[in-house]
């Protein structure tokens, strides 16, 4: 768990050490979505860019609204703090508003922004949808390849897509493990792991995650007397919010994050092409509200994976201001009571430094259980 946790203290030093290594440098990568398998088959290490917990956002008020999303704002606080600047690019997505806003906002020292979008009308028109993906994927491609001054074959793609999938695969195992080992995992723990993912090139993640599970299966099962829950939304940062679940006797047995296992749900599947490959991943994925279906199954899957896990109830942590998830979350709320499933909503925030009310409902919650 040590390793996990010094790769997150300082990124700075993972990038630094992969840089000394391999001689190749590091792509940043914007949220939600983004095929890393490019990056990683150049060579050069992804690195997710999702801001930082308990930053406090004071540069930032002169680029946005004080109703932008917190995420969005977190991050242009450390790009105006020159976090970002030893990068050697940036891939967005834009599968909302204010990541296309952000994508157009970026001005970090030079380093350049790759923008590329996802097909969202992907139901009725499946195969014009791939088309597009693909083409979009392409395009990525060829421009990493200009700016970093490499050549991407199609075998080392391949490649890239068989470790991401081990690691998909692995970090899986690894969740299911934390449902089934409730009382040794702590919440804490269990994000360290994921969030770690973000800044390790995958298959030594997938080496570390393999090598914790080994050492986890070796511990009996243990009594756990409190509660578990399936946790949904885009990230559940600050940590002092799973501190305060450990407090009151929570266990996530499953999540539904976009930080987390929404990273891991869908494996590329084979292909001769694997940029097709790429694209159908992405017409496949569901459950997200940055990945548009009208039908909106997502509260469906969480209701039958509170079911398959055990789950006593759902916390969904929405992100202060954040548009999609906060248009979702009546329809969720709709069904959950439709179905008799426990659910608390809970606001998160980056800047946030005072938890008092955030620890007050979490543990009048827990009480109600």
């Amino acid at each position: 768990m040590n390793d996990f946790k010094q790769c997150i203290a300082s990124p700075a030093r993972t990038i630094l050490r992969y840089r000394e290594r391999t001689g190749k440098g590091v792509v940043g990568v914007m949220p939600v979505y983004c095929p890393e398998e490019i990056i990683h088959a150049a060579g050069f290490l992804p690195l997710g860019i999702w801001g930082s917990p308990n930053i406090s956002i004071t540069k930032t008020r002169a680029a946005w609204p004080s109703f932008v999303c917190s995420v969005a704002q977190s991050i242009t606080e450390l790009e105006a703090l020159g976090a970002y600047r030893d990068l050697d690019a940036v891939v967005f997505s834009v599968p909302c508003d204010t990541l296309k806003c952000l994508s157009q906002k970026w001005d970090s020292s030079g380093v350049p922004a790759i923008v590329f979008t996802h097909p969202q009308n992907r139901r009725d028109s499946e195969q014009a949808a791939c088309a597009f993906a693909r083409e979009e994927y392409r395009i990525v491609k060829e421009k990493l390849e200009a700016l970093l001054r490499v050549s991407i074959s199609t075998d080392a793609l391949k490649a890239s897509i068989r470790i991401y999938n081990e690691n998909r695969a692995a970090c899986r195992a690894f969740s299911d493990a934390c449902a089934q080992y409730a009382g040794l995992i702590k919440p804490s723990w269990r994000h360290t792991v994921f969030r770690a993912r973000w800044f390790m090139e995958k298959s030594a993640h997938t080496a570390l995650v393999n090598e914790l599970m080994e050492a986890v299966r070796a511990e009996p099962l243990p009594d756990f007397q409190g509660r578990k829950i399936l946790v949904s939304g885009i990230m559940t940062e600050p940590e002092e919010v799973l501190h305060i679940l450990e407090e009151n006797g929570f266990a996530i047995a499953a999540d539904d994050l976009a930080q987390e296992s929404r990273q891991i749900r869908e494996d590329v599947p084979d292909d001769a092409d694997p940029l097709l490959a790429l694209a159908r991943q992405w017409i496949r994925f569901d459950g997200c509200p940055l990945a548009f279906n009208e039908r909106k199954p997502r509260a469906r899957m969480l209701i039958d994976t509170a079911k398959k896990y055990g789950a006593d109830a759902v916390i969904v942590c929405m992100p202060k201001h954040c548009d999609p998830e906060a248009f979702d979350y009546p329809i969720l709320l709709r069904e959950f009571r439709a179905e008799g499933m426990k659910s608390l909503c809970v606001e998160t925030d980056p800047g946030t430094t005072s938890f008092e009310q955030i620890g007050t409902r979490i543990q009048t919650f827990a009480e109600l259980l």
